[in-house]
């Protein structure tokens, strides 16, 4: 398929074709294929295993310590194994999409730079305004997750916070922030702001570590797997796996946040789509595992769905590794907030050098190569969400973006095979397009179950993000000054 010169796209641009054309709001940003480092940008650090563990932050955290056993408990019985290996199948359909455009487009932005690419920048402007608000909610929510085990840890150690630190208010008498959680949100923050290869460092640590502790209450488990619990194995029948599956899902997409960081990956064409296959896998053995030995050792009636792995730990005599598992839930969740809050940090750099924020926020440390002013505006946002929010109604505004995103890039990856399939891919979905039809069907089947006052504040938050486009994204966009400027 012919492609229009820049000329021809120029003088598009000046000759007023409307702000509903390709040379308006569905203006396309060229596939920039290059890995090549500009000048005063993001600097190429993480090789494939730190990007698997980055991945893997996301991935593995509270899907194990938590959700396998609410799942089990109120959906699925033992036939949760089934639950996540649906979730895992309609994931994977997900991200075998990334995968083709994180080898494709090594940039920093993730699924708004792949739809402003392929489907023109409004769709790109309300992807990313979307994952801004996402993103930003999924820390906080980890934030308050992690802080409920840090109580129980200090509690144990005897010097718990006083009340009014304990919650935001409403979740309790005297609660009046949750100091735990706002703290953190900082400290993720300032490690990010310390450089790439620095919080990568700390991230594959935190994640080896979390892996180690995952490892080992499944190895000390397995010695203690009753058969007679995974009977009956459908006590909900098959569709209450099928329905399992939805909460599941949420377990497992945690690799939509590490190729936002595709523009600090070393050789990214060929190590991005690699790593997240490789992180997808490992993540499908940790869960399914996890799954046979909790339901394993406990009969599913009987898991307590507050700490489902301690209380099945405590059942065959293990309680002393309670303490280890909560442990390991800290540094569990924690790895899905350093991942989410990097991802915000770079769709955000990615729409600020765009021009459709801006560009006072793509300007990045000089000496650390890192976007420290976004950074550090996303750490004190998500502080005062998680400090004065409650779980519920932070994570409210978590799933509905990330969904739209996974069926926009689905979507992309379809039209740019038929629009421009002589660009060079590392990697190619395979079945294009039942693949990317899979993981639209199952994100609109979630997205159709969301509570309705989850549509209302997306559908406010989009309007607002609508009226700072019409105001301000239109008319800087860096591709509609470059469009408009004369060319000899």
């Amino acid at each position: 398929m012919s492609q229009s010169s820049p000329t021809t796209r120029s003088s598009a641009a000046r000759s007023g074709a409307g702000p509903f054309s390709r040379a308006g709001m569905f203006r396309l940003k060229p596939v920039d294929t290059s890995e090549e480092e500009t000048a005063g940008g993001l600097r190429r650090t993480m090789g494939l295993w730190q990007l698997v563990a980055l991945s893997l932050g996301g991935l593995v955290g509270a899907g194990v310590f938590s959700l396998a056993g609410v799942v089990a408990h109120d959906d699925a019985g033992p036939g949760v194994m089934i639950s996540f290996l649906i979730a895992i199948v309609a994931s994977g359909a997900a991200a075998l999409c990334y995968a083709e455009f994180a080898g494709l487009i090594p940039k920093a932005g993730s699924a708004y730079t792949y739809s402003y690419a392929t489907l023109g920048e409004l769709v790109g402007w309300a992807i990313g305004w979307d994952l801004l608000l996402e993103y930003t909610a999924i820390v906080a929510v980890v934030a308050i997750a992690i802080s409920g085990y840090l109580s129980y840890l200090t509690d144990r150690m005897g010097f718990g916070l006083p009340d009014w630190a304990l919650g935001a208010p409403g979740t309790g008498a005297g609660h009046k922030v949750d100091l735990f959680a706002a703290l953190l949100c900082l400290l993720l923050a300032f490690v990010l702001s310390r450089g790439t290869r620095e919080s990568a460092r700390f991230e594959t640590i935190l994640v080896a570590v979390k892996l180690g502790i995952v490892a080992l209450v499944i190895i000390a488990g397995a010695f203690h797997i009753s058969a007679g619990n995974y009977t009956p194995f459908l006590p909900f029948g098959l569709g209450g796996a099928v329905t399992g599956a939805a909460t599941a899902f949420f377990a497992v997409y945690g690799y939509d946040a590490m190729s936002a960081a595709a523009e600090e990956s070393a050789e990214a064409k060929r190590v991005l789509p690699k790593a997240i296959i490789v992180s997808l896998g490992i993540a499908a053995v940790i869960y399914l595992l996890v799954c046979l030995v909790m339901l394993g050792m406990q009969d599913y009636r009987d898991i307590d769905v507050k700490s489902p792995f301690s209380s099945a730990l405590a059942s065959v005599g293990l309680a002393w590794l309670g303490t280890i598992v909560a442990v390991g839930a800290v540094l569990g969740i924690a790895t899905s907030a350093l991942a989410n809050m990097l991802a915000v940090t770079r769709v955000w750099f990615a729409m600020s050098r765009d021009g459709l924020l801006p560009s006072w926020f793509a300007r990045n440390h000089p000496r650390r190569h890192v976007p420290t002013r976004v950074i550090w505006l996303v750490g004190a946002g998500s502080a005062v969400i998680a400090g004065f929010l409650p779980i519920r109604e932070a994570a409210d505004l978590t799933n509905i973006g990330i969904l739209m995103a996974f069926i926009v890039v689905a979507v992309a990856v379809t039209v740019l095979r038929r629009t421009r399939p002589d660009l060079p891919r590392s990697f190619r979905t395979p079945w294009v397009p039942v693949v990317p039809l899979v993981g639209i069907g199952f994100s609109i089947w979630l997205i159709a179950n969301l509570d309705w006052i989850t549509w209302v504040r997306f559908a406010v938050w989009m309007v607002l993000g609508l009226v700072v486009y019409g105001c301000y994204g239109y008319r800087r966009s860096a591709e509609r000054i470059s469009n408009a400027e004369p060319r000899g």
